[in-house]
This record gives structure tokens, C-alpha cells and sequence, in this order.
């Protein structure tokens, strides 16, 4: 391997990117990210002028790397299956949470594919990755807004709800209001007229109880007609 290569390599793997030094590529990628890993594993392929690969995982060299862009398609069929199984904001939340540090490594890894292609346009291998990592990144961007807008829609409709089941507990509350408004006269003049004191009613006729209820229904028809007028309001 160029010694130029070793000179630009850190102690960390830093961002996905291509090395070219006489006919020599060094592609530094990062393998599929962990949610809870804040540190993104490295995996490097080196092609050599004479089109041999090697690899940093098993040594299979173009195998490896061929395997390597398989893999994100997997992951990316996977949180697919996830999404379907699970249309609810637990699923939506869980697909988001694996499927944006997915989505930001696949479009790196994408560009670097494109440099390389670009780098041995003759080579089939690399043309393939890289179309395949294309049709990748695709994929993890529909399912990336699929679950944005899934969880958006669940967000909006539940609020909604809320906002209806708000509406109703106004209307019943405001009904509740209106008949207590109506019996409330009622209800105090048979409160005071049912109390054990002389008023100098009890002897009375008949005719004295139905003034009495008469004006209790008028009275709660003012205030019925009070409570159910509406507010008005300065502009």
C-alpha cells in the first residue's frame, strides 16, 4: 500500500471518503451505524492498479465489499417489515430513530462509490455498487419520510381528538349550565318555603302556590335567556 495512504489515516476513522495515489484506492466506509454508538465503526477496501481488493474485515476482498453495500440493503428491508408490521407511533418513532443515521451513512457512502466510479470508470464491480448504493439511498429516503409523515398524521390526529373531545365537554357544560340556570328559582323558593319557620304562608289557598311557582318559571326563564345570550365581545 502507497505509504501516502498510512500518512493520511488518523487514529480514528473519521469521515466516509476515497483515497487516489498512482492508480491505488483506498476507500474508508463505515459499516452499518448502531442507534446507541456514537462512534461509527470503520471498514476499509483497497483496490490495487491491477484490480485486486483486500479488505480490513474477513480479507475477502471484493467479496467483502460487495457484501458491505448488501448489508445496508438488508438493514434497509428490515426497518421496511418494521413499518408495516407497526403503522403506529411506536413503529413510526422506531423506524426514525434507525433509519436517519442510516439514511446520512448510505449518502456518503454513495458519493465515495461515485468517486470511485469515476476514479476506474472500466471497472463493472464498482458500477454495480455504486447503482446498487443508489437504489439504496432511495429506499431509505421514502421510508425516512414515510415515517416522518406517519408520525406527523398520528400527531395531527390525535390533537384533533382532543380538540373535539374539548369541543363536547364545552357544549355539555354549557347545557349543564342552562338547566340549572332554569331550575334555580325553583329550587330556592322551595327551599325557603320548605323550612320549618311560620312565613305566614301555611294557611293560604291554593291559588297563593301557583303565584309563587309562576314566578319562579319566570324568573328562570330571565335567567335561562341571560346565560344562553351570547358574550359580545370589543373588536
Amino acid at each position: 500500500m502507497p505509504a501516502e495512504f498510512l500518512q493520511r489515516l488518523g487514529e480514528k476513522p473519521g469521515r466516509q471518503r476515497l483515497m487516489e495515489e498512482e492508480g491505488h484506492l483506498l476507500l474508508v466506509l463505515h459499516k452499518i451505524p448502531k442507534a446507541d454508538a456514537e462512534e461509527r465503526e470503520p471498514i476499509l477496501f483497497w483496490r490495487t492498479p491491477k484490480g485486486e481488493w483486500q479488505s480490513t474485515d474477513s480479507g475477502a476482498g471484493l467479496g467483502d465489499f460487495k457484501e458491505h453495500v448488501s448489508a445496508y440493503d438488508r438493514a434497509g428491508d428490515q426497518l421496511d417489515r418494521i413499518l408495516r408490521a407497526n403503522p403506529n407511533p411506536d413503529g413510526y418513532f422506531q423506524v426514525l430513530q434507525q433509519v436517519t443515521p442510516l439514511l446520512r451513512a448510505a449518502k456518503n457512502m454513495t458519493g465515495v462509490l461515485q468517486q470511485e466510479r469515476e476514479a476506474v470508470p472500466e471497472d463493472r464491480n464498482i458500477l454495480l455498487a455504486r447503482d446498487e448504493a443508489v437504489e439504496i439511498e432511495r429506499h431509505l429516503e421514502l421510508l425516512h419520510a414515510e415515517s416522518l409523515h406517519g408520525l406527523n398524521y398520528m400527531v395531527a390526529s390525535r390533537a384533533e381528538q382532543s380538540a373535539r373531545q374539548g369541543e363536547q365537554l364545552v357544549v355539555s357544560s354549557h347545557r349543564l349550565n342552562l338547566l340549572v340556570a332554569l331550575c334555580l328559582p325553583a329550587t330556592a323558593f322551595a327551599s325557603v318555603l320548605g323550612m320549618n319557620v311560620r312565613h305566614g304562608l301555611e294557611n293560604q289557598d291554593t291559588w297563593v302556590f301557583w303565584v309563587v311557582l309562576s314566578a319562579a318559571i319566570v324568573m328562570g326563564v330571565i335567567i335561562f335567556a341571560m346565560v344562553a345570550a351570547p358574550i359580545k365581545t370589543k373588536k
